[in-house]
């Protein structure tokens, strides 16, 4: 899932995330808590000002440069599940 991410760029560009929106909501990271990196991209591990973990990708080919939701970690009573189980109507969203 595609996501608006607001990143810190160095001299790398977009080098660790700020802040995401996910489902009308601002998300502050809080902390990486790791990354790793392949050929065009770049994944972190960062646990967000709502207390849950995600997995944010930094995918960069040829012309294009996006961000996606990979993987997100938290209680099945609060808004967004389990892992990648988003859900609009949890979280007050029609």
């Amino acid at each position: 899932m595609r996501v608006r991410v607001e990143a810190y760029a160095g001299y790398q560009g977009a080098e660790r995330p700020l802040r995401f929106f996910l489902a009308g909501h601002e998300l502050n990271v809080e902390e990486v808590l790791d990354r790793w990196y392949g050929p065009d991209y770049t994944y972190f591990k960062v646990r967000a000002s709502d207390g849950h973990v995600y997995i944010l990708r930094h995918a960069r080919y040829e012309q294009q440069d996006f961000w996606e939701l990979k993987a997100f970690f938290g209680s099945e009573t609060t808004c967004g599940g389990t892992m990648g189980g988003w859900n609009d109507n949890e979280c007050g969203h029609a």
